[in-house]
C-alpha cells in the first residue's frame, strides 16, 4: 500500500470509525434516558396536583436529554461522513501499479 492509501486511513477512515462509533455508544444510553424522561414528564402533567415547578424540572431533565440526543446523533453522522470522505478517497486514487 502507497503512501496515500496510509494517510488516508489514518487520517480520515479510523477517525471517521472512531468519532462515528464513540457517538453511537453514548447515543443508546441517552436515549433510553430520554425515554423514561417522556415518560415522567407525561405522567406529571396527567396528575390533577401538579405543581408548575415540578413539571419544569421534568421538562428541563426531558430537554436535556433530547438535547444530548440531537448532539450524539449529529455526531454520528459527522464521523460517518469523514468515514465516508476517507474511504472515497482510497477509492479513487490512481492505480499505480501498472
Amino acid at each position: 500500500m502507497g503512501l496515500r492509501v496510509w494517510a488516508l486511513l489514518l487520517f480520515a477512515v479510523l477517525p471517521g470509525v472512531f468519532f462515528a462509533g464513540m457517538s453511537a455508544y453514548w447515543l443508546f444510553p441517552d436515549w433510553a434516558q430520554l425515554q423514561v424522561s417522556q415518560k415522567r414528564y407525561a405522567e406529571l402533567a396527567n396528575r390533577p396536583a401538579v405543581t408548575a415547578t415540578d413539571l419544569m424540572i421534568a421538562e428541563a431533565a426531558e430537554n436535556r436529554h433530547r438535547i444530548n440526543c440531537f448532539a450524539e446523533g449529529v455526531g454520528v453522522l459527522l464521523g460517518s461522513t469523514i468515514l465516508a470522505v476517507g474511504i472515497h478517497g482510497i477509492c479513487t486514487l490512481p492505480d499505480r501499479s501498472r
